[in-house]
C-alpha cells in the first residue's frame, strides 16, 4: 500500500527535523525546534517524488530561498548560511535514502 504525499512529507519532515541543525554561535538548533522542518520537507518533496536523481544545486537553491528571521525579524539569513557543511551532506544522503524508500 502506497503512502500519500502528505504522509510522506510528514515522515520526511520528522527525519529532517531530528537530524539537521543550524549552527548559531556553536549552538545546535535543530530544524524541528526552529519549526523549519515542515517548510523544508514541503519544498524538497517534489525533487524526491519525481523519480529523477536529486541535484545538489536544486537543493541548495531551496535552502537559499528559505529565510530564517533573526533578532525578532530585524534580519533574515538564508537557511543555507546557517547549516554546517556536514548537515548539507547529511541532507543529501537523507534525501537520496528517502527517495529509494518511496
Amino acid at each position: 500500500m502506497a503512502i500519500s504525499s502528505s504522509e510522506a512529507i510528514e515522515t520526511l519532515a520528522a527525519d529532517l527535523g531530528e537530524n539537521l541543525y543550524m549552527d548559531i554561535a556553536k549552538w545546535h538548533l535543530y530544524l524541528a525546534d526552529a519549526h523549519l522542518h515542515t517548510v523544508l520537507a514541503e519544498q524538497l518533496f517534489p525533487l524526491i517524488s519525481n523519480g529523477q536523481a536529486i541535484e545538489e544545486d536544486q537543493v541548495l537553491e531551496i535552502l537559499n530561498n528559505i529565510p530564517v528571521k533573526l533578532g525578532g525579524g530585524k534580519r533574515e539569513v538564508p537557511l543555507t548560511d546557517l547549516l554546517p557543511m556536514q548537515c548539507q551532506v547529511n541532507l543529501m544522503d537523507t534525501l537520496e535514502e528517502f527517495q529509494r524508500n518511496l
